[in-house]
């Protein structure tokens, strides 16, 4: 059964990348949960999507260029009035969040734009300290990111993100030692294709599906997961189409 994944947490019920998202998609029964990682400039482990704080929280800046207590310092409430006391949250506090959920935890790494200060050894390395490597998904759009993780033998499992359109790539997420695709979703997307990337050995996770009808393409499709911004709309319409409700377990090649 095709697990739901939310993306950056529930972020249309809750600020995107914060805990209070996270629990939001707890609480509706996600499957999964998909963050961002970046560093700070005193080499903290933060979770947000963007370069900069300009859009998710009240101050403004690289998060590269800024301390951890400098970022502390701002609401991350994305404009949501009622979540004010928001904050940028670090690794450790969402992985202390999930790790007794027993969700799926998809990180995406967001590379700083200096080579040297690479996140792959860090991040590993949180994982593995909350004992969370069976079920922690590391993915990337860097191929580069991947290939670290690779070399430094990660136990994790590595996935690609794909937005443009690569011709097998499921070939392509082998080469890189990756076990998943995750790839903006489009009418090629359908049983044929998920069938054939399995022959491979390769997950297919299409992001970000957020209508009833592209959810029901993607579940029909058998789907290994969907990224969703809204994950209580794609429970609901998974529990319909199975006929039951209910959680999944995780399905992977």
């Amino acid at each position: 059964m095709t697990l739901v994944w939310a993306h950056r947490g529930a972020r249309r019920e809750a600020p995107e990348n914060t805990l209070p998202a996270f629990a939001r998609a707890l609480e509706i029964g996600a499957d999964g949960i998909e963050l961002d990682v970046r560093r700070t400039a005193d080499g903290e482990l933060v979770v947000i999507h963007d370069e900069t704080i300009d859009r998710t929280t009240t101050g403004h800046g690289p998060v590269a260029a800024l301390s951890l207590a400098e970022l502390r310092s701002f609401s991350a409430n994305a404009g949501m009035a009622d979540f004010d006391s928001a904050v940028i949250p670090t690794l450790d506090e969402v992985l202390a969040l999930l790790a007794p959920a027993g969700v799926d935890i998809n990180i995406e790494l967001k590379p700083p734009p200096e080579p040297v200060a690479e996140l792959e050894g860090e991040v590993l390395a949180a994982v593995e300290g909350f004992g969370l490597s069976n079920r922690t998904i590391l993915s990337s759009f860097d191929h580069t990111v991947l290939d670290r993780l690779h070399r430094l033998g990660a136990t994790t499992e590595l996935a690609l993100i794909l937005s443009d359109r690569w011709p097998w790539p499921w070939l392509r997420a082998r080469r890189l030692g990756a076990t998943a695709i995750h790839l903006h979703a489009r009418p090629t997307i359908n049983a044929h294709f998920v069938r054939r990337a399995h022959a491979a050995g390769i997950a297919v996770r299409p992001w970000v599906i957020n209508t009833e009808r592209d959810l029901g393409r993607m579940f029909r499709a058998r789907a290994d997961a969907v990224f969703t911004d809204l994950p209580r709309l794609a429970v609901q319409v998974r529990d319909t189409l199975a006929g039951h409700s209910g959680r999944s377990t995780s399905v992977r090649p």
